[in-house]
């Protein structure tokens, strides 16, 4: 199975397989007809204090990526929609979806 990551305002593609928004906020602009989900797993986004604080500055990446490993581990509701989206990769093609403007 394979994953791939991208914006949830690019067009969808047949090569997509499960697609699952992976965002805590839906992505403005965008209807549910047009974003054609199959998931949306809010509960593995980052918490709010720790996305705002990153606010996707390329020098905290190192930190925030640690951060948020962490909080997959120790926060019950983001553990138990990460290993939901585990389960997922093992069964479909999976197309990860986000809405900032930068990964």
């Amino acid at each position: 199975m394979s994953v791939q990551i991208k914006r949830i305002y690019d067009d969808v593609a047949e090569n997509d397989g499960k697609r699952i928004l992976v965002d805590r906020i839906w992505p403005r602009g965008v209807s549910k007809e047009r974003a054609q989900l199959d998931e949306w797993l809010k509960g593995v986004a980052p918490i709010t204090k720790l996305r705002q604080w990153f606010n996707h500055d390329p020098k905290k990446f190192a930190e925030f990526k640690r951060k948020y490993e962490k909080e997959l581990k120790e926060n019950e509701v983001q553990s138990h929609a990460y290993s939901e989206l585990k389960e997922l990769t093992l069964k479909y093609d999976v197309t990860l979806l986000y809405a900032a403007k930068e990964i």
